[in-house]
């Protein structure tokens, strides 16, 4: 039996003391004193603001921490922002269909470098100083994005806002799971898992209905207010940590060149692969092989390198190696779902970005009405419960998407969205809690960027296999179609007949030539139809697999982290 999460109440007591200095090591504070600086010794770990009297500061806290929270949900929501509104932006800035796709791809090739870069740069230079940085730029390139008269123009902005908003993701990651003490920290991890869902299932809805109420160009004007906003309450109230500069000392650029070209390469082959035939396109191939030993060089760099710009050790730890798995795959089920459901919509019923962003709607609504409900499902069991049950009801709700057919309506969907949504909720808690129980805080910068790393890299791998999916599933169901209704069949003929009749009495010059093409369109639907149900089922695939694999975890407490001595470093 897996142990209680009761059980280790008395442990989880133990580690919550007082957070102030030891004698031994630093002078008591004294009552009028009111440090708003991170304990002198504590090196770049993050800690609470106190008060006065040496008791944290929750106002602060949570205020600080709001404000990184909403940066993250900007920096997330603008991955799919832009899902229902290309064709827009295509008219817009006189953009081919090949050259379209780019306005998502530009943003995320150069947005999974930063991503774990930032654990370096984080210890560094400091979590305020680089979220800082990272929120003013992503704001300056949004305006100048929305401003782009070119196609061009805009893949440069892009690609920038991408790579620059990127450090304001897995920060917040690391602040939650060292700057609060345990008894918190899962509500921390609730407001993560609630922007990780929330922002790639409402960011087509929003932009579908900003870009028919306005103008495609404010799906990034509307970063500029709320930029604003977390500049200001993040320089005010999230001075959590010190940036340690002798790290600048010896960096290692070797291992910067090799992480760069090793996941720039990988993403453009997994975004790019299911267009392009895999390796049968000489690109593809050669940035394949490339991908490949620059990924050996860089992960060899970070195992012998003196300063890794990675911490690869973190990956040593069981618990977190199993939350790295789940959260990859949370992230091809959260992109999955987003991918397929307004393509279905948009290709097979016709809706409009607007009505297609309404019937996404449901998702985001029971992701924020469930938080609360998946909270309270993690912290009354051991994490891997949470992780085995969430990942179960999420495989649940996305089988029902095997049936699907195209004369759904809101409501089917509805049931598949509201049951995948809370699935998901409660497993991307559980994974988080879980991933970080049992590692070292010092380790906490490098593996919130190895987790979120692992969840944008495993939704850009859904996506491509969807799509690979797709694309293969329905020619062998046309195939099959094609077989089983043969035109010499009595039904076949009927059909055809009631076709022909329906075009002869619309006035079509040609009725019997209008209804073969209307038939063949219909069985060409059909296999589009099964493709996608096909899809559905390869999503439940993976959530069962990422259930079996939750189990390879470790009892745990799941969110009580000890916290080193104030005077480690």
């Amino acid at each position: 039996m897996w142990p209680a999460r009761a059980a280790s109440a008395p442990t989880a007591r133990a580690m919550n003391k007082p957070l102030s200095p030891p004698a031994a090591t630093a002078p008591a504070q004294t009552p009028t004193q009111a440090p708003t600086q991170p304990p002198a010794g504590a090196g770049n770990i993050a800690q609470p603001p106190l008060k006065a009297d040496g008791q944290i500061d929750w106002v602060r806290l949570f205020i600080g921490f709001g404000a990184m929270a909403l940066g993250q949900f900007m920096a997330m929501l603008d991955i799919q922002i832009v899902a229902s509104s290309l064709p827009q932006i295509q008219a817009g800035t006189g953009a081919s269909a090949d050259e379209i796709g780019w306005v998502q791809t530009a943003y995320l090739i150069p947005e999974v470098v930063m991503i774990p870069l930032s654990g370096y740069l984080s210890r560094l230079w400091g979590t305020q100083k680089l979220f800082l940085l990272s929120c003013a730029g992503f704001t300056i390139m949004s305006v100048l994005t929305g401003l782009s008269s070119s196609i061009e123009q805009m893949i440069i902005t892009r690609a920038l806002q991408g790579f620059i908003g990127g450090a304001m993701i897995p920060t917040v990651f690391a602040i939650a799971f060292t700057a609060f003490p345990p008894e918190k920290r899962l509500t921390a991890g609730t407001i993560m898992g609630l922007i990780v869902s929330l922002a790639p299932m409402i960011g087509p809805t929003l932009g579908g209905h900003l870009t028919d109420l306005l103008s495609w160009r404010w799906l990034f004007f509307i970063n500029v207010i709320p930029g604003i906003a977390v500049l200001t309450l993040v320089w005010r109230y999230a001075n959590f940590d010190r940036g340690d500069p002798s790290l600048a000392q010896g960096f290692d650029w070797f291992g910067l060149v090799t992480m760069a070209v090793f996941l720039m390469s990988l993403q453009y082959v997994i975004e790019e692969g299911a267009s392009k035939s895999w390796l049968a396109d000489d690109r593809i191939l050669w940035l394949t092989v490339l991908a490949g030993l620059t990924g050996a060089a860089f992960i060899w760099r970070q195992l012998t390198y003196a300063k890794p710009i990675v911490e690869l050790r973190a990956l040593a730890d069981r618990n977190f190696a199993v939350g790295m798995l789940i959260n990859f795959s949370n992230g091809a089920i959260l992109f999955g779902g987003s991918f397929l459901l307004p393509l279905f919509l948009g290709r097979i019923q016709g809706l409009t970005p607007a009505q297609v962003g309404t019937t996404m709607l449901v998702s985001g609504v029971v992701t924020f009405m469930m938080a609360p409900i998946a909270s309270r499902v993690v912290r009354m069991f051991d994490p891997r419960i949470a992780m085995v049950f969430g990942l179960s009801v999420t495989a649940f709700g996305v089988w029902s998407g095997h049936g699907v057919t195209k004369d759904w309506g809101y409501w089917n969907f509805a049931w598949l969205q509201s049951v995948r949504s809370f699935g998901v909720m409660i497993a991307m808690i559980g994974g988080q809690m879980n991933a970080m129980s049992t590692l070292p805080p010092q380790l906490a910068k490098s593996a919130s960027g190895i987790l979120n790393l692992a969840r944008n890299t495993g939704g850009a791998v859904g996506l491509a296999l969807l799509s690979t999916n797709l694309t293969q599933q329905t020619a062998s169901h046309m195939m099959d179609l094609s077989a089983a209704v043969s035109l010499s069949s009595t039904r076949a003929q009927a059909m055809l007949a009631g076709l022909t009749q329906r075009m002869a009495a619309m006035g079509v010059a040609d009725p019997a030539g209008a209804g073969r093409k209307a038939f063949d369109g219909l069985i060409a639907q059909q296999a589009q139809v099964l493709a996608f149900g096909d899809g559905f089922a390869l999503m439940t695939v993976t959530c069962l697999v990422a259930a079996v694999v939750s189990l390879l975890a470790r009892p745990g407490p799941g969110m009580t982290v000890a916290r080193p001595p104030q005077d480690s470093h």
